[in-house]
């Protein structure tokens, strides 16, 4: 399989990964009329084991397909912006070589960047401040539970002998 074709699949699955884990675990947050999910998990693994661009396009295609297909679809150009910068961040951080240190460092900047994100997002599509920051401990839980999850997988996954092929050529 050719560089393009690898990359055209790799990018396709973590697309559906963070759709997929998005819808699948939503829990609502009746004050914002959002919900909290795991979608940044995949996130955060994909931009960990694959670097920024996968990560950008999977976290921001992946996550506003699920907004679009659960009914959030006034939010989807939001959150592409927002995911896709979240996922881009984390991995310009990691970059080619990853620690625990700098996983955690990457995903804690990952997570403020959609915090700070969606609280402004919030205030455009709210028209309030208040109501806004209302989102942001249901999110601050969110990327913290992401967190945890990417860093542990991500750092087994990338012992995998298959995960090391794609990553060499992303």
């Amino acid at each position: 399989m050719d560089h393009k074709t690898r990359y055209l699949v790799l990018n396709s699955l973590m697309i559906a990964l963070v759709c997929i884990t998005t819808m699948t675990i939503q829990i609502p947050m009746p004050g914002t009329n959002g919900y909290v999910n795991i979608g940044d998990s995949v996130i955060f693994i994909t931009s960990i084991l694959f670097g920024p661009m996968v990560g950008m396009v999977a976290g921001g295609i992946g996550s506003a397909l699920a907004d679009i297909l659960t009914g959030y679809a006034h939010w989807a150009i939001f959150t592409l912006i927002i995911k896709g910068l979240e996922g881009y961040v984390v991995g310009i951080i990691i970059k080619n070589h990853s620690t625990v240190i700098k996983s955690l460092f990457a995903t804690a900047l990952g997570t403020i960047t959609m915090v700070i994100g969606y609280f402004l997002a919030g205030i455009i599509l709210k028209g309030n401040i208040i109501i806004s920051a209302a989102s942001i401990p249901g999110n601050l839980i969110q990327g913290i539970v992401c967190m945890a999850i990417a860093i542990l997988l991500s750092h087994s996954l990338a012992k995998v002998k298959y995960v090391k092929t794609f990553k060499a050529h992303s």
